[in-house]
């Protein structure tokens, strides 16, 4: 059976150029169109979609409002559409903790080198957020705002704990209290894609002031979202959040958000080191890619790296997961059942690299614990 799409933009071209993609692939069926967040709250009532892809500016109610009306009433998969500026980073960002899955960009031609990339990128991605129906949250009765907000230690306001995401896996120290392995760190790296901004957020806004050294944060998007993405964190955890510039020195309590467009690398002695920031590359699929911060942090801080690969599409991870483990480090995945999408965690998982698979919702509790603060 197809996979039934709500298409949502005032746009009448933009609905008809996303629901000829939708349909040319055999997996998934436009079932209908509204053009405005009012119309879609009723037609998602009324029609129960697998999988909805809105716009975030329309008349009558824009995308973020309707969002929350719709997570809060019938929860669904819903893929936004945003502008790659400054605002729209925002606005994305917004919609995100309001429940949205996933985000692509509104012009094609900032999805992927050609179209045909970019039609399958789409075709993709809703077919992979419409399989996480029962992974759907309620988000809280208002959005997380970044303007003057204290820091705090306030979890996501857009994750909930689940009965299957609150019990740890097999592969996991234990279905209580963790118990540390006594190994000592010297630096923390994360990374993560589609469904990644509400995870880190989860995970960051538990962690103390005094976490004892520096986060590397690899999230897949795009150049003009990072900016605004490390300020929301910044103003929502009790660590320092921030994007990384070259030449910045690791300090303790500090996350480095990895820049988009760009590589992120190590260089230097562990207690020293500091970030190079360079061109991301034309060959590059990923920019960041999470490879090549790991593959760094594996030369610079061998064992001493605690890592984690969390929910995203593709495998991205892997290799650089592969020389973390190889220099001695240590590497945990997210659990199947609290990804959005369990494709990289799956890559790591299955290469047999990662020694715990954890619930999102436990991740900064073993966390802590593993690096002595818990």
């Amino acid at each position: 059976m197809a996979i039934k799409v709500l298409v949502v933009d005032d746009s009448s071209f933009f609905r008809r150029r996303v629901s000829e993609i939708i349909n040319s692939e055999p997996r998934l069926e436009v079932m209908d169109v509204a053009t405005n967040g009012k119309e879609a709250v009723d037609k998602a009532l009324r029609l129960k979609p697998d999988v909805i892809t809105m716009d975030i500016e329309m008349p009558v109610m824009d995308g973020i409002t309707a969002v929350r009306e719709i997570m809060a009433k019938s929860p669904v998969p819903i893929l936004m559409f945003s502008s790659l500026t400054h605002d729209g980073a925002k606005a994305t960002l917004d919609a995100l903790d309001a429940g949205a899955l996933d985000f692509l960009p509104k012009k094609f031609e900032d999805i992927a080198r050609n179209r045909d990339d970019a039609v399958s990128l789409l075709q993709q991605r809703v077919i992979e957020i419409a399989s996480r129906r029962t992974f759907m949250r309620r988000p809280a009765s208002k959005p997380a705002s970044t303007a003057g907000t204290a820091k705090s230690p306030t979890a996501s306001s857009t994750t909930q704990k689940t009965s299957k995401a609150a019990t740890v896996s097999a592969k996991s120290s234990a279905a209580g209290r963790f118990k540390s392995t006594g190994k000592r760190y010297q630096l923390t790296a994360i990374g993560t894609s589609t469904g990644g901004p509400v995870a880190l957020q989860k995970i960051l806004t538990q962690l103390p002031a005094n976490y004892p050294h520096p986060i590397l944060l690899i999230q897949h998007m795009p150049a003009t979202f990072t900016a605004a993405f490390a300020s929301r964190l910044n103003s929502l955890c009790k660590i320092q959040v921030k994007e990384a510039e070259d030449g910045d020195s690791l300090k303790p309590g500090v996350a480095y958000l990895a820049p988009g467009g760009k590589q992120m690398m190590v260089d230097g002695r562990p207690g020293t080191a500091k970030l190079r920031v360079i061109d991301g590359g034309e060959r590059m699929n990923y920019k960041p890619c999470v490879d090549v911060t790991f593959g760094s942090a594996a030369k610079i801080y061998s064992e001493q790296v605690l890592s984690m690969v969390l929910t995203g599409m593709g495998a991205d991870g892997r290799e650089g997961a592969r020389m973390l483990k190889s220099a001695g480090a240590t590497i945990w995945a997210q659990d199947e059942n609290s990804c959005v999408v369990y494709g990289m965690p799956q890559a790591v998982a299955k290469a047999g690299l990662s020694t715990e698979d954890l619930p999102l919702d436990r991740i900064a509790e073993r966390m802590l614990v593993e690096v002595g603060l818990s």
